[in-house]
């Protein structure tokens, strides 16, 4: 009877077992398969590394080994995911901070290669002439290829007046460029407004704002920037070369420009990282019109800055297509000093565009250069010509008679009076400036239909 039962109870397990088999047989499977493919791949990993150990030529630290294959694997998951020891790790909370020791660059991965994102304004790489979008073929007489963004910034990263050799692919040149660098402490002024005129005589102006870096101070500035010149008929902000930084600037500057609705949203793999930043609406400037200048070298944050004022139609981008790097990293300690940094996430304009790989293409394309500046004077009248031209004699006599008394008239004051006369130009974008630089003129030109239209509304 025992035996009777004993088979009889078998055989109903078996019977439950096929039954649980059958009902979910893809999930039971995917399961046992994924848990062996995991472990499969931790055993081969533990028996190359102790092979390593036990017979390479050299002996070899097992921390090393551990390191080197985690600068490989984070290396391996895309361009800004690494691997930080101690020193990266200590540059990289300076350099959010706004100082630090190097060249002056961003650099980043495009397609395999080291490219310049920006060269930083008034560094030592600006100075030499570095420009975005240049591929580093060798630091030094290192090559670059197959080199990690972590270990090319720790090559370009040195003590102060120590010089550096970069050899540079440049579109449109028919060979390398070699360019002779001196480290220097790089000193961030994040923000740099100037005026520039839109009529003199009315003393009516536009706020020129440079933002050469998204750091910790980039919001305040500008608010400061814009309480100093409250009578501002419009901003021109200038993102151009300007490889991105924190978030919370960035989400901070459009929440003062844009009055409602999405900033920008990131999505990722884990719940936690699924963030939309929305816009408050006190506090907004709504109404003052806006140009924003970007070029190949504007990245990260100064690209959702003006792909979110683009997708508000809340101001008109003038320029060349941004770099396009829209993901999300966290860093992430490992240990007291050391780290990691990890994509994440990536981010999403407010019409749910990506940025990664993409860009942001302006409403009105412009390539670098200079305006031609067609003057013709003697485009008057035949009867207006004798004035015209005892006009421009008297200017003349009056110039010389103004020098020969600047000549005579040594004031003890002139020099600080030429000084602060010097301090008040560099504020001010003249006529010049603008003819130079065929970006920002364009984006002046815009800037000027967008404050009539708004004064004819």
């Amino acid at each position: 009877m025992f035996k009777r039962n004993k088979k009889l109870i078998i055989s109903s397990f078996l019977a439950a077992s096929a039954f649980l088999y059958l009902a979910n047989p893809i999930s039971l499977n995917a399961k046992e398969s994924k848990d062996n493919s995991k472990l499969d791949a931790y055993l081969k990993f533990t028996r190359v590394l102790n092979l390593i150990e036990s017979q390479y030529v050299d002996e070899v630290n097992t921390t090393t080994l551990i390191n080197k294959a985690l600068k490989g694997l984070l290396a391996n998951l895309d361009a800004h995911s690494a691997y930080m020891d101690a020193k990266a790790f200590k540059d990289l909370n300076i350099q959010t901070k706004g100082e630090f020791g190097g060249l002056g660059i961003v650099v980043g991965m495009k397609k395999g290669a080291l490219t310049v994102i920006a060269p930083i304004d008034d560094t030592p790489a600006y100075r030499a002439g570095v420009k975005a979008g240049d591929i580093i073929l060798k630091i030094n007489d290192k090559s670059t290829l197959g080199m990690s963004i972590d270990e090319a910034v720790n090559l370009m990263r040195g003590k102060p007046k120590t010089k550096i050799t970069l050899t540079l692919v440049r579109k449109g040149e028919n060979k390398p460029i070699v360019v002779h660098i001196i480290r220097d402490i790089i000193k961030i002024q994040s923000v740099k407004p100037k005026i520039v005129y839109l009529d003199k005589e009315k003393k009516e102006y536009a706020l020129y704002i440079k933002i050469t870096s998204f750091d910790s101070k980039v919001v305040k500035d500008v608010q400061k920037a814009l309480e100093a010149h409250k009578d501002a008929k419009g901003i021109i902000f200038d993102l151009r070369n300007n490889p991105g930084g924190l978030l919370s600037q960035a989400t901070g500057l459009l929440d003062m420009f844009i009055e409602k609705g999405i900033l920008v949203s990131q999505k990722g793999r884990v719940k936690e990282e699924n963030v939309i930043y929305r816009a408050h609406k006190e506090g907004t400037y709504k109404d003052i019109p806006i140009t924003v200048l970007v070029n190949g070298g504007s990245a990260s944050a100064s690209e959702i800055v003006s792909g979110a004022l683009q997708d508000h139609h809340r101001a008109a981008i003038i320029g060349e297509k941004t770099f396009g790097k829209g993901s999300v990293q966290i860093v992430v300690p490992i240990g007291n000093k050391e780290g990691i940094k990890l994509t994440v996430a990536r981010y999403y304009l407010p019409s749910g565009r990506t940025i990664q790989n993409k860009g942001v293409t302006p409403d009105v394309i412009v390539y670098p250069g200079k305006v031609n500046k067609k003057e013709d004077s003697f485009m008057i009248k035949e009867n207006e010509l004798k004035q015209h031209l005892k006009t421009e004699l008297e200017k003349l006599e009056a110039k010389k008679k103004k020098e020969k008394e600047a000549k005579e008239t040594k004031d003890s004051n002139s020099t600080k009076a030429d000084e602060k006369a010097k301090a008040k130009k560099k504020k001010i974008i003249s006529e010049d400036d603008l003819y130079k630089d065929a970006q920002l003129k364009e984006a002046y030109d815009i800037l000027k239909v967008l404050i009539l239209q708004k004064g004819n509304k």
